[in-house]
């Protein structure tokens, strides 16, 4: 059953008829703030302001792409944290440093990490492979500068929402063909798995949940060059040959998104292969519950699990992650 909070914003976004992406120009597109204004208005009582974290700074990233931006956010008290390199959302085509600047904050001060957020290159300008390889640069970059930047070697994961996760898997499949840097988990948050597979959520949830299955597929057409192979690891991870010795990773999906199934999916084919691995399914919501903790409760708690199972891994140390999984409702194998 669909989320309380969250069925009184996409009535709202039914009623007022919210601007589709798709059909406005992308200048507008990635200025317009009518989702998180709407959100607001919805929100039960005052939002609260994001968590205060120890410092931040932004930095350029040099890469053979070009100059990246990085916005560094480092916790409180800890010199050497574990670093988390994550990618934001928005279809390749959408977001930036200021979007995930909430969920940067959240990571940072609720996991105890510093936390790494990359401006990648977004398309139709910056077309597949260029986000991807921006994103394995960043962090080949990072990880060779762990006394420069602040943190411990040893614990470096990777993390990123909706095609910031496909990024993030990406990343350490990369990181693997490539031989570094060496990833100690990953965090992958309704992630964008495979770009050909006809999955049963892409039809359950095509319309009516925020993310339609006709706006992936814009998302992926102005993200892929013509003639891409979808079914290249590098744009689909769940295509890839072998995935044994792949970081631990925690997989997060929503009941009503249209990726549910891709990702556990995936999630499935890393346990599959020795990967320990997290599945959670958070049922009721949908796709972007991250930017949604003002809204709903239950969506902030789901974020607050995130936050939770990146704290437990590299708290820990790494390879320390249980091959598990659960929902709201229930726990299975994944």
């Amino acid at each position: 059953m669909i989320d309380p909070d969250t069925e009184r914003l996409l009535h709202e976004v039914n009623t007022r008829g919210v601007p589709d992406i798709e059909r406005i120009p992308l200048a507008q597109a990635r200025t317009d703030t009518t989702m998180m204004d709407m959100m607001a208005s919805l929100a039960q009582g005052p939002v609260p302001p994001p968590p205060q974290v120890g410092e931040i700074r932004e930095i350029e990233v040099p890469t053979p792409l070009g100059p990246v931006a990085v916005r560094l956010y480092h916790p409180h008290g800890d010199r050497t944290p574990p670093l988390l390199i994550w990618m934001h959302g928005g279809g390749f085509v959408l977001g930036s440093l200021e979007s995930a600047d909430p969920t940067a904050r959240e990571l940072c001060a609720g996991a105890g990490v510093l936390v790494a957020s990359v401006d990648y290159p977004l398309a139709p300008e910056h077309p597949w492979p260029e986000a991807p390889e921006a994103c394995h640069a960043v962090a080949v970059w990072l990880a060779e500068r762990p006394a420069e930047i602040g943190f411990d070697p040893e614990r470096v994961a990777v993390g990123g929402d909706s095609a910031g996760g496909n990024l993030a898997a990406v990343t350490a499949l990369l990181a693997q063909q490539r031989g570094g840097p060496q990833i100690a988990f990953q965090l992958l948050v309704y992630p964008m798995c495979d770009m050909v597979g006809d999955h049963p959520s892409m039809r359950e949830n095509a319309e009516g949940y925020l993310l339609s299955a006709s706006r992936i597929e814009w998302f992926i057409r102005t993200y892929l060059p013509d003639g891409a192979d979808r079914t290249d690891p590098n744009v689909s991870p769940i295509y890839a040959e072998d995935l044994r010795g792949q970081p631990p990773a925690a997989v997060i999906t929503a009941e009503l998104d249209p990726l549910r199934d891709e990702a556990e999916a995936y999630a499935a084919r890393l346990s599959a292969a020795g990967v320990p691995t997290e599945l959670t399914r958070h049922e009721g919501l949908v796709h972007g519950f991250l930017r949604m903790g003002g809204l709903s409760p239950r969506a902030r708690g789901a974020s607050a699990q995130a936050v939770a199972s990146l704290r437990a891994a590299v708290q820990a140390g790494p390879n320390t992650n249980s091959r598990s999984a659960s929902s709201a409702s229930g726990s299975w194998k994944a």
